[in-house]
């Protein structure tokens, strides 16, 4: 890595990291809201997600990524079930084993519904800016993600 900058660009840095930190609140807002709102307990929440990350995980795998005893889990999932957010079915291979699979309901709720969540304060503040302003931002975060790629590379 290189020396840091000069106090202008630790200052600057400071400055830009702010800023993401706020870009990315702002976007997750409506999504956050989503979540709240939904009917699910906090360790609902954190199953879904590893279900829906590693989709036919097993339950055992599962309880190790949640930090939970075997049998939390199990109960966890017996609720999401009941729901119909998930379903267990048999490993191919092993009978014995289950494997956890999203729904189609939840797999469509990720497919469809969360990127219109996650794109809908972008495209309500681009509607906002002109075009030159829209451009401007277009290429002023690629050329920060070439930079950053670039330190990656070194």
């Amino acid at each position: 890595m290189k020396a840091q900058g000069n106090t202008d660009q630790a200052s600057q840095a400071v400055e830009i990291e702010s800023d993401l930190n706020a870009i990315r609140r702002a976007i997750r807002r409506p999504l956050d809201a989503e979540i709240t709102r939904s009917p699910l307990t906090a360790p609902q929440i954190a199953a879904m997600r590893i279900v829906v990350r590693t989709n036919g995980i097993s339950i055992k795998d599962l309880s190790r990524e949640m930090g939970l005893a075997h049998s939390t889990v199990s109960g966890i999932l017996d609720r999401l079930e009941r729901n119909g957010l998930i379903e267990r079915n048999p490993d191919p291979g092993d009978g014995r084993i289950a494997r956890i699979y999203a729904t189609a309901v939840v797999s469509e709720f990720i497919r469809e519904r969360i990127p219109v969540l996650r794109r809908g304060p972008l495209l309500e503040a681009l509607d906002k800016a002109t075009a030159e302003e829209r451009e401007q931002v277009v290429k002023g975060v690629r050329r920060l993600r070439e930079l950053l790629a670039a330190n990656e590379q070194s």
